[in-house]
């Protein structure tokens, strides 16, 4: 990651220790990757089924999210060669790390709820 953060020039060693925390927060950033890594920690899901558990999402928004954790290693699109084509998304080697952390995270906000 670099010495310094982007457009904060040298970085203190707190700094610095806390880098890999906001590179984990930027990578499960935003409204609906939390959700969507929790969804596909049970099982592997097609677009439109995932696109259905998640109301509110639109079809564009969940399209960029799943397109930026496939981009960090997190998703794997899996295309069946059938007509129509048959996607399915499921979460890699690093996304099921992850899911434990988002899992402790739902724990944390259930308690913190209360």
């Amino acid at each position: 990651m670099g010495s310094g953060l982007k457009g904060y020039g040298d970085c203190s060693e707190e700094v610095t220790k806390a880098c890999p925390i906001e590179l984990a927060l930027q990578i499960v950033g935003g409204k609906w990757k939390g959700i969507i890594i929790d969804i596909l920690s049970e099982k592997s899901i097609r677009f439109n089924e995932l696109k259905r558990v998640i109301p509110g999402i639109s079809h564009r928004i969940l399209t960029l999210q799943l397109r930026e954790l496939e981009a960090d290693g997190i998703v794997k699109r899996k295309v069946d060669d059938t007509v129509p084509p048959k996607v399915e998304y499921f979460l890699t080697e690093q996304g099921n790390e992850l899911s434990s952390i988002i899992n402790s995270l739902r724990v944390w906000g259930q308690h913190y709820l209360k």
